[in-house]
C-alpha cells in the first residue's frame, strides 16, 4: 500500500534496474566534414571537385537539409556525398554506410532526397535541342562528319536490376548533342520494351512528329527511319549509301561516348539494387549530375570508362518498317551530299 504521506508513486526498483539492462546507449559517430578532403580524394569517392560539391550542396540544400535542430543531424553537405558516393560507387547500402559511418537506413533516405531534389531540377540541366543556339548545335554535328540538320543523336541503354533472384532492366532512352551533353531523357519503360517504341510514345517522339522541331535525329538500326529520323541504310550499295552509312555512324558516336562516360562516372548504373522505379529516378539523377559536371568541366575520375556499356541490347531490327518519307530523306541526302 502507498504511503500517504508521499506525492509521488513509489519507485519499482524491480522495473527500474530491467529499463537500465535493457536501455540503448547513443552512439555519437564522428562524422568529418567531406570537404576537408583534397580535390583528388573527392573526384574519386563522389566524382566532383570541392568547388562543385559546394555548388551541388548550394543548389540542393533547401531540398535536402534536415528540417530538424538536434545536434547530431546530417548536413546538406553529408547527405549529398552520401547519395554521390553510391551513385558513384554502385556499392550496397552497409558498405557505403561503413564508409560514411552512418546506418543503412540513414543512407537509403539520403539517397532517396538526393534523387528527388535532381529529379526536380531535370528541365534546368536537361534541355533539347541543347543549351545553346540550334544553329550551334546543327554546326556541331556537322562538324563531325558532314552531317545536315541534325540536332541530336539518340539510343537506348539497359540498366541491369538484381532483387531476390529476379533479375530485370529498365530500358533508358538518351538524346545527346555532338559535345556529349544529355538533351533529353526517358526513363520509365522495362527493359523489354523495344527502342523504336520508346521513342514513338515519348513525349519527343511525338513532337517531332507533329513537326515541332526543326531539325533531325540520327539513331542505329534498330529505329525506324521517319522523315525526321535518320537511320543508316540495311543493306548500303557501294558509293553514296555505303558513305552516307559511314558518315552517319560517325555522327551518332557521341551518344556512344555519353554511355560510356555516365556508366562510368556513375558505376551504379552498371547494376542496381532497388525497385523498377527508383532505378529509374536514379538514372535521372545520374543524367542531371553528368550534365552539371559537364557544364562545369568537372574531370573525369580514373575509372574505366565503358564506351560499350549499352551494346548489351536486346533490339538490333526496327520493330515497325522504314517510312517511305523517311527513305526519300535518306535517299535525298545520300545523292546529294555523299554522291
Amino acid at each position: 500500500m502507498a504511503s500517504p504521506f508521499l506525492r509521488e508513486s513509489p519507485i519499482d526498483i524491480g522495473a527500474q534496474l530491467i529499463k537500465r539492462a535493457f536501455k540503448r546507449e547513443r552512439v555519437w559517430r564522428d562524422r568529418r566534414d567531406p570537404l576537408s578532403n583534397s580535390d583528388a580524394f573527392l573526384i574519386e569517392r563522389y566524382r566532383f571537385s570541392r568547388e562543385g560539391l559546394i555548388y551541388l550542396s548550394n543548389l540542393l540544400s533547401p531540398h535536402i537539409a534536415n528540417a530538424t535542430r538536434r545536434n547530431n543531424a546530417l548536413t546538406g553537405a553529408q547527405t549529398l556525398c552520401i547519395a554521390l558516393r553510391f551513385f558513384a560507387c554502385g556499392e550496397l547500402l552497409y558498405s557505403v554506410g561503413d564508409a560514411e559511418n552512418l546506418s543503412p537506413a540513414t543512407v537509403s533516405r539520403s539517397i532517396r532526397s538526393v534523387c528527388l531534389a535532381l529529379k526536380g531540377l531535370l528541365n534546368q540541366f536537361v534541355k533539347f535541342p541543347g543549351h545553346v543556339a540550334v544553329r550551334d548545335v546543327k554546326e556541331g554535328f556537322r562538324a563531325v562528319a558532314g552531317f545536315p540538320d541534325v540536332i541530336g543523336a539518340v539510343d537506348c541503354c539497359q540498366i541491369p536490376i538484381s532483387a531476390r533472384k529476379a533479375f530485370y532492366s529498365i530500358n533508358v532512352q538518351v538524346i545527346c548533342d555532338s559535345t556529349c551533353l544529355i538533351s533529353n531523357i526517358e526513363a520509365k519503360s522495362p527493359g523489354s520494351v523495344h527502342d523504336s517504341r520508346i521513342f514513338a510514345e515519348s513525349a519527343l517522339g511525338k513532337a517531332f512528329k507533329q513537326g515541332r522541331h526543326d531539325g533531325l535525329l540520327v539513331g542505329d538500326g534498330a529505329y525506324t527511319c521517319r522523315p525526321y529520323f535518320m537511320t543508316p541504310y540495311p543493306d548500303p550499295a557501294p558509293g553514296p549509301q555505303t558513305r552516307y552509312n559511314a558518315a552517319q555512324a560517325l555522327t551518332r558516336e557521341p551518344i556512344a561516348a555519353t554511355f560510356g562516360h555516365l556508366k562510368g562516372r556513375f558505376q551504379c548504373l552498371n547494376g542496381l539494387r532497388v525497385t523498377a522505379d527508383r532505378a529509374c529516378d536514379i538514372a535521372i539523377a545520374c543524367a542531371v549530375l553528368h550534365n552539371i559536371a559537364a557544364l562545369r568541366k568537372e574531370r573525369s575520375p580514373l575509372v574505366q570508362t565503358r564506351l560499350a556499356a549499352h551494346t548489351e541490347r536486346r533490339h538490333t531490327e526496327p520493330m515497325q518498317p522504314d517510312q517511305a518519307s523517311g527513305t526519300a530523306v535518306r535517299d535525298r541526302i545520300a545523292s546529294q551530299l555523299f554522291g
